[in-house]
């Protein structure tokens, strides 16, 4: 099962962030995490923020499963360039020199290596919730009375036959 967290409009350029995000792409979670933890660069703070996301995420989707259990990686990592926030500084001559402050996105991905083993009752669940879409198709299939698109036709062609006679 695969978790999403999103960084937005990070205030770092990309270049800065993607040299650490290339460190952790497709390591273990808890190996990222101190990767992050013990870098010297600013963008250490912010992967670690995004990854602690992420790893909750996965739990609510999971269904309160423990993360720990189920050796969770970063399946893939993604450094976007974000808009760019334009500045004038003041150069010799009378002349302006323009500074652009850049900024990011990243987006996470984790996934499980362990597969879950679900339990009787939600095998049991999902088989009824099939059987329950199947009943739902065929009903989609008849009209409002309950009676199939075959034997409205036949219906219909006594009708005639009955018209025809009188």
């Amino acid at each position: 099962m695969e978790a999403v967290a999103k960084l937005r409009n990070c205030p770092m350029s990309a270049r800065k962030m993607r040299l650490l995000v290339d460190n952790i792409r497709g390591k273990k979670v808890q190996e990222a995490l101190n990767i992050c933890r013990f870098s010297n660069r600013e963008a250490g703070e912010w992967i670690e923020k995004l990854l602690i996301s992420a790893i909750s995420n996965w739990e609510y989707k999971s269904e309160g499963r423990s993360a720990e259990d189920f050796d969770l990686y970063i399946k893939t990592a993604l450094v976007d360039e974000a808009g760019m926030v334009k500045r004038i500084r003041p150069a010799p001559h009378g002349r302006a020199h323009r500074i652009r402050k850049r900024s990011n996105h990243v987006t996470l991905i984790l996934d499980n290596k362990i597969e879950f083993e679900y339990e009787e009752e939600e095998y049991e669940e999902a088989e009824e919730y099939q059987e329950y879409e199947e009943l739902q198709d065929d009903d989609d299939l008849t009209s409002g009375d309950g009676e199939s698109p075959e034997e409205e036709e036949l219906e219909v062609e006594e009708l005639e036959t009955e018209k025809d006679e009188n």
